[in-house]
C-alpha cells in the first residue's frame, strides 16, 4: 500500500514540523515502550495486482455455492434485477459514507431521499430515516427511543431472532434498562405476560422468528394501555400482505433491509431501516434527508432532524450513530423501484405460496410442522436428529433449513421452484 499513501515523505516532514514533533517517532513519544511494535511488523513482501488476484480467486474457490437454498432465519435469498447491480455500480454512486456537502451532492441525497419515502410506505409510517447498520441494531436503536427517566424496562419477544435478542440486551445492559423475555406459547408470543406499568417498550417481530404470524394488534392495546409503545420488527416482503405496522398500531417499524436487493453475501453489508409516526420523529436515530427549495426555488435535498448531541454533547446523545449505510440503502430504493408495488406483492405471495407447499409435502413425507398457526414463508418441523438430515442435504448441494432444538426452520422464496422442493422431499423421504 506504500505507493497508495497519499502524502510524500517531505510532505509528512512539513506536518510533523508545523504541529511541533522533530519525527514520526516524536509524534508517539507519549505511548509507553513497552506499548510499542519493537522492529517493525512482520508482514510478507507486497504482491501483484494480478498475483493477490489469483491468491483471492484461490481463495473464493473454497466457498461452497448452494444449488438451492430452504434457509432464511434473517437473511434471504430473493431474485434481484440486474438494473439493481447496474445502476448502483455506477462510479458517482459508490460510497458506504453520508453525503456532507447537501449543494455538492444532491444525487446522493436524493437516493436517501427516495428510500426514505418507499420505506414509509412499506410501513404505513410518516417518517424513515437514511438507515442504520442492521436490522438488529435498528431493533435496539428503536428501543433506546422509547426510554423515559421513569420508564427503564423493555419486554421482548421470546420469538425474536436470537442475534436482535442479543443486540438490544447489550444496548440495554450499557444503559441500565431490564429486558423482560415474554414466554412463547404454541409458537407465538404470550402477550398476557404483559403486566407491569412502568415499562417502556415491547418488542415484537412480525413474522417471528419461527415463521408465525403474531397477533400485533392485541400487543399494541396490551402496551399503549400501560402508556408504552410497541416496536414491530417486520420482513419487507410480508408487509406486502400483511397489515402495515401503521394499521397494526405499532409505534416504530424496524427490519432487516437485506432482501431488498441486497445478495446473502456471506452476511453482510447489509442496512437496517426505521420508520416512527409524527410523535417519536425527533428521536430517530442518524440522520434524515429532508427535501426544501435553494435559493432558486428549485426542488433540493438536506440533511435535516439531526440530534446536535449526536455530534457535540455525545454525553447528552440518546445514540451513537452519526453515519449511515448509504450504498446499501440505496441499493433498496433502487431494488423497490424497479419491483414496483405489484412486483413486491407478486413476489410475496410466491414466497407465501412456496413455502406452504413446502411445508405440506414435508408433512407427506413424515416431518410434522410444531406449529399449526399460519405462517409467511418459515416454518419449523421436528426432528429427532437435523445435523444427520442436513449433512444429506448438503451432500446433493441443498442448503437445508436452520437446525433449532430437535427441529429444523425451513424457507422458500420466491426462488425455489416446484422442481427443487420436490427434489428436497425426495431426499428427506430417502
Amino acid at each position: 500500500m506504500g505507493s497508495y499513501i497519499p502524502s510524500t515523505a517531505s510532505q509528512q516532514e512539513e506536518m510533523l514540523k508545523q504541529a511541533g514533533f522533530s519525527s514520526m517517532a516524536d509524534l508517539y513519544r507519549d505511548i509507553p515502550d513497552d506499548l510499542k511494535v519493537k522492529g517493525g511488523l512482520d508482514l510478507p513482501e507486497g504482491k501483484s495486482e494480478l498475483e493477490a488476484e489469483k491468491i483471492m480467486r484461490r481463495i473464493a474457490s473454497e466457498n461452497k455455492i448452494y444449488d438451492s437454498v430452504f434457509r432464511g432465519a434473517g437473511a434471504y435469498q430473493h431474485y434481484i434485477p440486474a438494473i439493481v447491480k447496474s445502476v448502483v455500480s455506477k462510479e458517482e454512486f459508490v460510497t458506504a459514507y453520508t453525503p456532507y456537502q447537501a449543494e455538492i451532492s444532491q444525487g446522493v441525497l436524493q437516493s436517501i431521499f427516495e428510500y426514505q419515502t418507499m420505506i414509509c410506505e412499506l410501513t404505513g409510517m410518516d417518517v424513515a430515516n437514511a438507515s442504520v447498520y442492521d436490522g438488529a441494531v435498528a431493533a435496539a436503536e428503536a428501543v433506546s427511543m422509547c426510554r423515559t427517566p421513569k420508564k427503564r424496562k423493555v419486554y421482548v419477544s421470546g420469538a425474536v431472532h436470537p442475534d436482535t435478542m442479543k443486540v438490544i440486551r447489550t444496548y440495554c445492559w450499557a444503559n441500565g434498562d431490564e429486558v423482560i423475555k415474554l414466554p412463547v406459547k404454541d409458537g407465538k408470543t404470550d402477550i398476557e405476560a404483559i403486566t407491569d406499568t412502568d415499562v417502556s417498550c415491547v418488542y415484537l417481530q412480525q413474522p417471528n422468528y419461527y415463521g408465525i404470524i403474531e397477533d400485533v394488534k392485541a400487543a399494541a392495546e396490551k402496551i399503549h394501555a400501560v402508556g408504552g409503545n410497541l416496536i414491530l420488527g417486520m420482513d419487507p416482503f410480508a408487509m406486502c400482505l400483511l397489515p402495515t405496522p401503521a394499521e397494526e398500531g405499532a409505534d416504530i417499524a424496524v427490519g432487516e433491509g437485506q432482501p431488498l436487493g441486497m445478495p446473502l453475501s456471506y452476511g453482510g453489508p447489509y442496512l437496517g431501516f426505521m420508520a416512527t409516526g409524527k410523535k417519536l420523529m425527533r428521536k430517530l436515530p442518524g440522520r434524515i434527508v429532508g427535501e426544501t427549495v435553494d435559493t432558486e426555488g428549485r426542488r433540493a435535498f438536506v440533511l435535516t432532524l439531526q440530534a446536535r448531541e449526536q455530534h457535540i454533547r455525545r454525553e447528552k446523545a440518546s445514540s451513537n450513530i452519526c453515519s449511515n449505510e448509504a450504498l446499501c440503502a440505496m441499493t433498496a430504493a433502487v431494488y423497490l423501484s424497479a419491483m414496483g408495488p405489484e412486483g413486491m406483492k407478486e413476489a410475496a405471495k410466491q414466497c407465501y405460496a412456496k413455502a406452504h407447499y413446502l411445508a405440506s409435502e414435508l408433512e407427506k413425507a413424515g416431518m410434522k410442522r410444531r406449529y399449526e398457526a399460519d405462517f409467511f414463508n418459515e416454518f419449523v418441523t421436528e426432528c429427532s436428529d437435523p445435523e444427520a438430515l442436513l449433512n444429506k442435504l448438503d451432500e446433493k448441494g441443498i442448503l437445508g433449513g436452520m437446525p433449532v432444538e430437535n427441529g429444523i426452520l425451513w424457507c422458500a422464496t420466491e426462488l425455489n421452484s416446484k422442481e427443487e422442493i420436490d427434489s428436497l422431499v425426495r431426499e428427506v423421504s430417502a
